[in-house]
């Protein structure tokens, strides 16, 4: 196959920050995505529907001309936040769902939520609006063994959640593990996941095996190639409880480059293409189109696309950073060799 012509898809999950680094990210995905969920977990975090259409705008005046992006804005979850907020929410045209961050568990959490029960009366307007909930699925004990978050999180919190609010629609972000894989497949069709490049390309190695490699180190961390096997085995399914979403998340490379560097990789300059390369390695090329182009739209209730993107195999050397002005920011697999290039 020399070239791949699919459905124009839509990223649902992405970090794109602002300010500078906003203006440096957002043409690589609206580049190659029609519309994108958009993570709230800024500084200050975008709790209301006032401040993410302020935040709409912002990212509106980075897409570059005649190019056709939407934003879809979400808002992040505290304690304060109330079911009247949730009905706003759900009545604004820009407004697609919320995102739970466990306190602590990721990038700007710390706002976050507490306890699960403190925000049980969020979760039912939820649930009486329609407003889906998109959830960073780790607890936070620092007891716990980082490896072992997301699993736990699945039988002691949205285990609950899901049977507490049985009509509440929720997305499992970024899923890791078996386990994960499990709860969605067997859980009822207003429940699914999305899935990132990263945890479809690499085990727990790329972290740590040769050195510590801190442009793969994203939350939840990358895990055995157990995991990584059911992740790629799910997404090439065709099941629809399971989409795109990179989760890409830009650091400039000083912060990731430290002694407590952080959390997330970016990979938006070509996600399609690290997508590609996964679904590839799977012999699952013609399964790519209903991952990334169909099954989000249709678990979001939206319209699907009807424009295309072309990808065609060629070789191509991935640089060493982004940006420019001094802001650098490292992508995944910074200086190695891509397969695939969208045109």
């Amino acid at each position: 196959m020399k070239t791949l012509t699919l459905t124009r898809p839509d990223d649902w999950h992405l970090h794109v920050r602002n300010g500078e680094i906003l203006k440096a990210v957002l043409p690589h995905t609206a580049r190659q995505f029609a519309r994108a969920i958009i993570m709230p977990n800024l500084k200050p975090p975008i709790t209301t529907v006032a401040q993410a259409l302020v935040y709409r705008e912002e990212i509106l005046r980075s897409v570059p001309v005649g190019v056709d992006f939407t934003p879809l804005m979400t808002l992040y979850l505290t304690g304060l936040t109330t079911p009247y907020e949730i009905k706003n929410a759900s009545e604004s045209e820009h407004v697609y769902a919320c995102k739970l961050y466990p306190a602590g568990a990721t990038t700007n959490s710390d706002k976050g939520v507490t306890g699960i029960k403190t925000i049980y009366r969020v979760l039912e307007a939820m649930e009486k609006y329609d407003l889906p909930l998109l959830i960073h699925g780790e607890v936070t004990d620092e007891k716990v063994d980082i490896f072992d978050r997301e699993r736990l999180f699945i039988e002691t919190v949205l285990t609950d959640i899901s049977q507490d609010f049985p009509g509440l629609r929720i997305v499992v972000e970024h899923v890791t593990t078996k386990e994960a894989v499990q709860f969605v497949q067997s859980s009822d069709a207003n429940i699914a996941a999305t899935i990132t490049p990263q945890h479809l390309l690499f085990n727990r190695n790329a972290l740590l095996a040769g050195g510590i490699r801190p442009h793969n180190y994203c939350l939840p961390v990358i895990k055995r190639e157990q995991h990584r096997l059911a992740l790629v085995e799910v997404a090439i399914s065709g099941n629809p409880k399971f989409f795109l979403g990179t989760d890409s998340a830009p650091h400039l490379s000083a912060l990731k480059e430290n002694a407590c560097g952080c959390a997330g990789c970016y990979s938006a300059f070509a996600a399609l293409e690290l997508y590609a390369e996964a679904f590839e390695q799977a012999g699952a090329l013609d399964k790519l189109e209903s991952f990334a182009s169909f099954h989000g739209p249709d678990f979001y209730r939206l319209p699907r696309n009807s424009g295309t993107v072309t990808l065609e195999k060629i070789s191509w050397n991935i640089p060493s950073f982004y940006g420019e002005h001094g802001l650098s920011i490292t992508p995944l697999k910074a200086n190695e060799e891509l397969s695939w290039k969208m045109r």
